[in-house]
C-alpha cells in the first residue's frame, strides 16, 4: 500500500514516521515556481504522518494515515501525481528528484 506525502515550501512539510518508508520524491513546478514536493511512500501498517507548519508559531500534528488516500501500487500513486499536469496547465510539470 502506498500514500503520497505533500509538502509546500514555506507553509508546511509532511514527514514520514516509523511504518512509512519513502520510495520516490517528485517536485511540482508551475512555471519557474516550486509549488510542492510529493513523496510517494510505502505504508507498512497503521501509522501517523508528522505535519510541521513552517510559519510561526511552528506547530506539529501527527495525522493518522487512515485520513490519506491509499494506492495499491506505486504506479497508481505516481498516476495521481501526474494527474496534476494533465489538466491543461501548460506551465505545470512534475519532475522526479534523483535521490
Amino acid at each position: 500500500m502506498y500514500i503520497v506525502l505533500t509538502s509546500r515550501p514555506g507553509q508546511y512539510r509532511s514527514e514520514p514516521t516509523p511504518g512509512i518508508t519513502p520510495v520516490e520524491t517528485h517536485d511540482y513546478f508551475y512555471g519557474a515556481r516550486h509549488v510542492a514536493e510529493f513523496v510517494v511512500a510505502q505504508l507498512e501498517g497503521d501509522s501517523r504522518v508528522r505535519i510541521v507548519e513552517e510559519s510561526a508559531p511552528q506547530t506539529v500534528n501527527l495525522v493518522p494515515t487512515k485520513f490519506f488516500e491509499k494506492f495499491a501500487t506505486l504506479r497508481d500513486a505516481l498516476q495521481s501525481i501526474e494527474h496534476l499536469t494533465a489538466q491543461g496547465h501548460e506551465e505545470a510539470r512534475v519532475s522526479r528528484r534523483n535521490n
